[in-house]
């Protein structure tokens, strides 16, 4: 093929049966257009050279995918045009250049060739339309979409001399010619054009048309609306600053005020009262004097007013309190809160350091505890004792370091972290600070919030606090942080180092008899409108929502339900007509009546002795808890079956338990093989539940031991402690709260590691009393308890274990 230009001269057409196929990406060509195409592509250009080596005639097809460099027959829609080439120029790098013109709509009933080029055979569709009152109302339609779109800016039709073509949609007739030079000149979408190209009946093209156009103006005249507003804003904006400068002029000439330097002289004074430290002061007369050269209409102009608004605003050395009386504050501090004794006395403390010393650094205190059992609340109250404000914030989900620290003021909306906000919101330098929920901070890209932390929370350095805003250090020693957390293993261990951790064990169920008569009771009849004479709850109702319809360490939902019964109450006052208030005396009848069935049955261990069964004792978020771990033999190959939802090292604990027994099979009194055809499964129930943790180890050795044994486990007997392969009794964690849940449950002994008996100082004496306690340090001391009898040793000699003796 030449590389110059060749044009040919138009003649007759006559499609053969069979044509060279061209690929398009994101292209249709509709007949009657002439379209310039570059094509590139090897198998395209092979096509091009058949078709000018012959009668010029290509059919082109578009690609359903425009990435695919080598398409197949599968990757082309099935209707195409054919087209006459009227020019082509071959350019340096080797592409084709040419000018495409439309000839005929054509069906590709099937390719004959796929090397060196795309060849296939075709069918004409033919131009076909019948006139009729639909076609004429249609093209009148599409008329008049064509002119709004032109109206609104569209891309007018152009022909040779670059004047817009009217006649394509004024005179022409035929619908099917409207069409394809109105879609080969709009740019719709390509999926949209093979539609069009696709349709047989003009009648369908024309709709299809229309609905097009009709989004196409929908497009542009939002665009243009859009365009007109923000022409409209600049306007008005541009106005605004001519007549301001104008008013200032009018102003100066007048010689009124000058508000811009009104605004410096307020500053100047602020910063005088606001009594910071001489390196502050200097940082903001430094911005101020920025401030003052700067135009009222530089942006940067508010970002500067903003910062020394925050830099005066905060307070410098605004101290609050009142004269120390530790009587009154222990007297405050029981007044709000029953019980938590710990957390009373270590406030006390500080009060009394704080009166002997006139001035010490404030404790970081972490107050770790299930939910609701007054760790929150209890910052309210030692604030009232302090004579502080008390100020706020939750971590609960945060994840970004700018919300502890601030962010920089280069970004456009900075502004400081949370901890200054708060500090500005109590308008003094030293509140009671609560870091609510610390250990549910969170971590990603945009840093480590509880990194954040260690700065804030450590005494020896919290003095010259930097926060990214201020850029300039800020004292926090006088402020006396409260952290709480519900576990303690997320909190990263340099910011935990840092916490006086005080543990909230939960109530017991006297100490939430208590907290219901004396707090939650009056303060739900006063919520609801009532007076404190019209109810009574009597002690056995209180109980019997404390032990039937609630199950937790602290006192929220005890108050929820407490609520519900109250509510029911206040809809009777509020339906009767009587003049006087009715009195109303809450029973446990009552109680069952209100809140209905009863949620919680008593929890306890067996009703009688089991063999394979025993209780063992938990710690949850909750509070203590009391599990019941069965076992049972079955024949097998002695396989042990752990289930019940048990993590890793739960079922360490069941392996190692396993052998233990398998150890001592002698002084168990068992065969020497008895495990070989025998598997063992061991359950914990409520297997929704995860458990974990190695405290249950002697518990599953002793249900272990009694299933084989035979010998049944007592039923009044719950147990905690870890067990190793030797059988020592391990101290654990959550002592209290395992020996509350089992007092709860009705258990009358608890067994327990030695090492954990230095812990009964916490158990209340009331516990203390309903409870025997044995302290083992051996398995044999924990099966000596528990067992009904112990198991008569095997008069084999207590010999290791063969190898051949682990093969079933």
């Amino acid at each position: 093929m030449s590389d110059i230009s060749r044009i040919i001269s138009s003649q007759p057409i006559k499609l053969k049966p069979t044509i060279p196929v061209g690929p398009l990406r994101d292209t249709v060509i509709f007949p009657g257009n002439s379209v310039p195409i570059i094509s590139g592509r090897p198998k395209s250009k092979a096509a091009l050279d058949a078709a000018w080596g012959t009668d010029k005639l290509i059919a082109f097809v578009t690609q359903k995918n425009a990435r695919i460099e080598d398409p197949t027959e599968k990757d082309l829609y099935q209707v195409g045009t054919v087209c006459l080439i009227r020019r082509v120029v071959k350019n340096p790098e080797g592409e084709y250049t040419l000018q495409a013109e439309g000839i005929a709509r054509v069906f590709l009933k099937k390719f004959t060739q796929i090397d060196p080029f795309l060849e296939a055979e075709i069918e004409e569709i033919p131009e076909l339309y019948e006139k009729n009152e639909q076609t004429e109302a249609l093209m009148r339609t599409v008329r008049e979409q064509l002119k709004r779109y032109l109206e609104l800016g569209g891309n007018p039709f152009l022909d040779q001399t670059g004047l817009t073509n009217w006649s394509l949609f004024t005179y022409t007739e035929d619908p099917n010619q409207l069409v394809n030079s109105v879609a080969q000149a709009i740019d719709f979408k390509t999926i949209d054009k093979q539609q069009m190209l696709e349709k047989v009946a003009a009648s369908e093209r024309l709709q299809r048309l229309s609905e097009l156009l009709a989004k196409e103006i929908r497009i542009m005249e939002i665009s243009q609306k859009i365009s007109s507003q923000t022409q409209e804003r600049v306007s008005r904006m541009t106005k605004e600053a001519i007549l301001r400068e104008q008013m200032k002029s009018i102003e100066e000439e007048l010689g009124g005020g000058d508000s811009e330097h009104q605004e410096i002289r307020e500053f100047e004074l602020k910063i005088r009262k606001a009594g910071m430290p001489k390196v502050v002061q200097d940082k903001a007369k430094k911005e101020l004097g920025r401030l003052a050269k700067m135009s009222s209409y530089n942006p940067e102009a508010g970002y500067i007013r903003n910062y020394l608004e925050w830099l005066t605003d905060l307070p410098w050395k605004a101290f609050k309190g009142k004269k120390i009386d530790l009587k009154k504050a222990q007297e405050i501090l029981d007044t709000d809160h029953y019980g938590l004794n710990k957390v009373k006395e270590r406030i006390v403390e500080y009060l009394a350091v704080h009166k002997l010393a006139g001035k010490m650094r404030g404790p970081i205190l972490c107050f770790a505890g299930p939910p609701g059992t007054g760790k929150t609340s209890i910052g309210k109250s030692i604030a009232k004792a302090l004579g502080r404000k008390f100020v706020k914030i939750s971590l609960g989900g945060i994840r970004d370091e700018a919300e502890i620290r601030g962010h920089r003021r280069t970004y456009v909306g900075s502004m400081p972290g949370r901890i200054i906000q708060a500090i500005k919101q109590a308008e003094t330098t030293n509140p009671v600070f609560m870091l609510d929920e610390i250990d549910k901070i969170g971590t990603d890209y945009r840093g480590d919030p509880s990194a954040a932390l260690l700065e804030a929370l450590d005494p020896e350095q919290n003095d010259a606090f930097s926060d990214h805003y201020l850029e300039v250090s800020y004292d926090l020693s006088h402020v006396m942080f409260i952290t709480t957390a519900n576990i303690l293993d997320t909190i990263p261990p340099a910011l935990r180092d840092r916490l006086e951790v005080i543990l909230y064990p939960g109530y017991t169920e006297d100490e939430k008899f208590h907290i219901a008569q004396n707090f939650l009771i009056p303060k739900q009849i006063e919520t609801h409108g009532l007076k404190k004479e019209q109810i009574q709850f009597v002690d056995d109702a209180v109980k019997s929502i404390i032990r039937e319809y609630t199950r937790e360490a602290g006192v929220r939902n005890l108050e929820r339900e407490i609520a519900a019964v109250i509510r029911k109450i206040a809809r009777k006052v509020a339906e009767s007509n009587k003049k006087t208030a009715a009195k109303f005396k809450i029973t446990p009848d009552d109680i069952h009546k209100y809140l209905g069935p009863i949620k919680f049955l008593p929890q306890l261990a067996e009703i009688e002795d089991t063999i394979g069964m025993t209780t063992g004792l938990s710690v949850t978020e909750a509070g203590g808890d009391i599990l019941f771990i069965e076992v049972t033999l079955m024949p097998g190959k002695g396989q042990l079956i752990l289930t019940g939802q048990l993590g890793d090292v739960m079922k360490e604990s069941g392996q190692a338990a396993m052998s233990y027994v398998r150890a001592h099979w002698a002084e168990l009194g068992l065969p020497e093989r008895f495990f070989n055809k025998v598997d063992v499964h061991v359950h914990v129930p409520e297997g929704a539940i995860p458990k974990d943790g190695p405290s249950a180890g002697i518990s599953l050795t002793t249900a272990i031991v009694s299933a084989f044994t035979k010998i049944p486990v007592r039923k009044d007997v719950a147990m905690t402690g870890e067990v190793t392969l030797r059988g020592r009794v391990l101290e654990i964690g959550g002592f209290k709260q395992k020996v509350l849940a089992a007092h709860r449950a009705g258990v009358k002994t608890v067994i327990a590691p030695k090492d954990n008996e230095r812990d009964m100082e916490d158990i209340p004496s009331f516990v203390k009393d309903d409870l025997k306690f044995f302290f083992a340090k051996h398995m044999d001391d924990v099966l000596e308890v528990a067992l009904l009898k112990l198991p008569k040793p095997s008069h084999q000699k207590n010999l290791p274990l063969p190898p051949s003796a682990y093969v079933a």
